[in-house]
């Protein structure tokens, strides 16, 4: 799966596409130590249920991070990467980090988006939901990439999908390079100080927010309070799954497919 650039006038944005439908569908992923992109066979595989009605984009953050980024200015830049490849009306998923960029999108930019689904994450990053966060961001500047890859997988994954992976995430960690772990920490630290809570009620189209019950990076209670804040949102709360139950719960796909196809 080739990896394509869209180019602003300020900066360039990497993403893959696949599918083939008339109908866009864009994932915003959340914090990774390495791009997202490296894993676009495996994204591809998870949502091939979309392939046949949808074009599926895949969005990195841009290449060359500012000093002072924030999650707004995340928001602002992959807002202006969609226009630039005419992604007006799309069904807009975003995940933990992505998640709240694509809340400040739907508030700032709400023609681009026609349907929106939230899962793992938080309208307002406390300093209590930052902390997992600041451990990451800490790890990534001491240059301890072992210690980051095993802390991010112990904190996002159930005890036994971490167990599973353990050895899978030392592995990475020998790959990953200095440069990836400095862009890690300014994404990471970028999250600080996040806070549209009181905007969403704004938020007009319809929305689906999901979340697990046992996630150990901003608690349950930040996915029910973004349902509580939008009006008629909808709310599905897991058991189990952790963190990333966008990656671990079976039946993630299908339900947020489901809702996109409502009518």
């Amino acid at each position: 799966m080739n990896i394509q650039t869209v180019r602003t006038p300020s900066f360039t944005m990497e993403y893959v596409r696949f599918g083939s439908g008339e109908k866009h569908f864009v994932i915003l992923p959340g914090l990774s130590v390495q791009s997202v992109l490296i894993s676009a066979q495996a994204v591809a595989a998870a949502y091939k249920s979309f392939a046949q009605d949808y074009t599926v984009y895949l969005f990195d953050r841009r290449n060359d991070i500012p000093a002072g980024y924030t999650v707004h200015d995340m928001a602002q830049d992959t807002a202006a990467a969609m226009r630039t490849l005419g992604l007006e009306g799309m069904c807009l998923y975003g995940a933990s980090q992505g998640g709240m960029i694509a809340m400040d999108i739907a508030l700032e930019s709400p023609e681009l988006v026609q349907k929106l689904a939230l899962a793992s994450t938080t309208a307002r990053l406390t300093d209590e939901r930052y902390q997992a966060i600041g451990n990451w961001a800490d790890l990534a500047r001491a240059g301890s990439a072992q210690d980051l890859y095993l802390a991010f997988g112990e904190t996002i994954y159930p005890p036994g999908v971490f167990s599973q992976m353990r050895d899978t995430l030392v592995q990475m960690a020998g790959t990953v390079t200095a440069e990836e772990m400095d862009r890690f920490a300014i994404l990471a630290e970028a999250s600080k100080g996040f806070d549209v809570a009181d905007a969403l009620g704004k938020i007009s189209c319809p929305v689906l927010v999901t979340g697990s019950r046992d996630d150990k990076v901003f608690g349950e209670s930040a996915s029910m309070e973004i349902a509580q804040a939008i009006p008629g949102a909808e709310l599905f709360m897991y058991d189990g799954y952790g963190h990333a139950v966008y990656d671990t719960a079976p039946d993630f796909a299908g339900r947020m497919l489901r809702f996109f196809q409502q009518t």
